[in-house]
């Protein structure tokens, strides 16, 4: 064997494409570029970043500062003193908070804060989300915690695009 009789393995090699070379090869005329516009011209080659000439996303970004998380799920807050304040002792779901005007909306989570000193009342509470402060302080006070699982997750979970029989349907009379 010598160096002429070498060759390339079958298909290893590949003819390039001869564009402008008339109809019948396939890419004449225009050669596959289209009639007129930016990429039907010749020179610089379009980068990765480049967006038709409108300012490109990394010299806007300045400007934007953050983003909209679409995940987020806004909790409505109560603190304990306030709630010890309003509610007798017993159970606390959102309704009852709902009724006594420590919330907006029975049917939007619920977040217990632990804030003031400690409370003397037996409660019950009922809520999506309870910090470990204001837990602490129900249960040394003799009450419980409960968690309300939320059950819609997610962009679905953005709870001002539901109406509120939904709402009641996914969450039942809580």
């Amino acid at each position: 064997m010598k160096l002429h009789d070498l060759r390339p393995n079958e298909g290893a090699k590949k003819k390039r494409k001869r564009l402008g070379r008339g109809n019948a090869a396939g890419q004449g005329r225009y050669g596959g570029r289209g009639i007129k516009g930016q990429g039907s011209r010749g020179g610089k080659p379009k980068s990765a970043a480049f967006e038709g000439g409108t300012l490109p996303l990394v010299r806007r970004l300045p400007f934007k500062r953050g983003f909209n998380n679409i995940f987020r799920i806004e909790h409505q807050e109560v603190r304990l003193d306030r709630l010890a304040a309003v509610i007798a002792a017993g159970e606390v779901t959102p309704a009852i908070m709902a009724e006594h005007g420590l919330i907006r909306d029975a049917f939007v989570p619920v977040v217990i804060l632990g804030n003031g000193e400690s409370i003397s009342k037996k409660f019950t509470v009922k809520a999506h989300r309870v910090t470990s402060g204001a837990r602490a302080k129900i249960e040394a006070a003799g009450g419980s915690v409960e968690i309300i699982p939320l059950r819609i997750k997610g962009i679905r979970a953005t709870f001002r695009k539901h109406k509120k029989e939904e709402l009641a349907k996914i969450y039942g009379e809580s």
